[in-house]
């Protein structure tokens, strides 16, 4: 193959995914920015500056929704690596070759159905006449059925079921390059499992950790079914406001001045977690 051929082939490869880059995500992003800085000042009439955000400044609702939705994904992003590590241990590099499609089927599993009736799932579960209240009731555990929907760990969790495969699938990548010389290596200079984690498993991990994390961050935190349907009235997450700004009230300029200011406010927290951590993006990406 010629080099200007090659040069061709390589041109057609990558437009769609340049145009996939372009028309749905760079375009709409601009879009939204520009649509930001209008302020309505009559009918058909808009002048331009940062009145909007300005007043998401300046409302305490808003700003402190936006930092409970922060804390709430970096809660939930801990936990997915926290029970999705040793999952993906085992498939990794204790689990047979033949048994780790299978595992990775059942990771798929909860994926082939949408976050509607996976949310819809958790609240037949766990309602006051669902199948664990009146399960209790049943045994005599409890006298009465209980309401177990509409709180904060019931978001978390069902926030947990829905990213955590999006957590495994990088670990299992990273930690199948990893030669088990380096772990006998390691056991053999008379280090103790914590050791051999802490030294050696956990640094070779950490681009696949850094990637699971930023991906499950950014999911938590753009998540709206789940926290809606789980949560309640009580949820208080963020897309909930942009929600209500786009649709309820028809505001386009004070929602996507929210849109602007969640993926603002998101970069800037995967920004300080790569800096915490001694990684970055570039170094992470390459990796995997």
């Amino acid at each position: 193959m010629s080099r200007d051929a090659g040069r061709l082939s390589l041109i057609l490869l990558f437009t769609p995914f340049a145009l996939w880059i372009l028309l749905l995500i760079i375009l709409p992003q601009i879009g939204i920015g520009y649509v930001s800085i209008r302020e309505k000042v009559g009918i058909n009439t808009y002048e331009y500056g940062f009145k909007n955000y300005v007043d998401f400044i300046t409302e305490p609702v808003y700003r402190n929704t936006l930092l409970r939705t922060a804390w709430m994904s970096i809660l939930v992003t801990a936990l997915a690596l926290v029970i999705g590590f040793p999952i993906a241990w085992y498939i990794a590099k204790i689990a047979k070759e033949r048994s780790r499609a299978a595992l990775f089927l059942m990771c798929l599993i909860p994926l082939w159905v949408s976050d509607l009736v996976r949310a819809y799932g958790w609240i037949v579960l766990l309602r006051e006449t669902g199948v664990i209240s009146m399960t209790l009731v049943k045994w005599g555990i409890i006298s009465q059925p209980i309401e177990m929907l509409y709180n904060d760990m019931t978001v978390i969790i069902g926030l947990v079921y829905t990213v955590i495969l999006f957590m495994i699938v990088p670990l299992v990548s990273t930690l199948q390059g990893m030669d088990d010389a380096l772990l006998e290596a390691g056991y053999n200079l008379g280090g103790s499992r914590i050791t051999v984690f802490r030294r050696i498993i956990a640094p070779y991990a950490m681009p696949g950790i850094v990637a699971g994390c930023i991906i499950t961050f950014m999911l938590t935190a753009g998540s709206y079914l789940t926290p809606i349907l789980l949560g309640g009235k009580n949820s208080s997450w963020f897309t909930e406001q942009i929600y209500n700004q786009f649709i309820t009230r028809y505001n386009w300029e004070s929602g996507s001045a929210f849109g602007v200011s969640l993926l603002v406010f998101t970069s800037f927290v995967v920004w300080a977690g790569l800096r915490l951590t001694g990684q970055s993006l570039a170094t992470t990406v390459a990796k995997e």
